[in-house]
């Protein structure tokens, strides 16, 4: 995956090494991918809606399991070399990557408050 992202990059040397490293962060990477059907009911949109909607629910029991989990998209997501490298067809689309691995030592202090106000409104 790394040298796919390398070559959407045009990337060369020690550059393209190093994109290629990237994947690797993580013991375990989850390519998520929505493969669109013709609908009548259920159009292009809501179907990649629905397939980012499952792997953020994968993240969160990935997480209640005790993994750590991140959600990553990038430039090259949806790249002719990374699509091939993904083995995918024509009408399937790259929507991210779920790196999976351990979860960080727990950070010391508690959060601050979201202003919920600030970032939601009602009718």
């Amino acid at each position: 995956m790394g040298r796919a992202i390398a070559e959407a990059a045009g990337a060369e040397g020690s550059d393209a090494e190093k994109l290629a490293r990237k994947p690797l962060r993580a013991p375990l990477l989850l390519a998520i991918v929505v493969s669109p059907r013709p609908s009548a009911k259920v159009p292009d949109w809501e179907q990649e809606a629905v397939a980012s909607g499952v792997a953020h629910a994968l993240s969160l029991l990935l997480d209640e399991a005790g993994w750590g989990v991140m959600w990553r998209t990038g430039h090259y997501t949806r790249t002719e070399p990374v699509h091939r490298a993904h083995g995918l067809e024509a009408e399937e689309r790259l929507l991210g990557w779920l790196y999976v691995g351990s979860k960080p030592a727990k950070k010391s202090g508690k959060r601050k408050p979201v202003p919920a106000k600030k970032h939601l409104t009602s009718l």
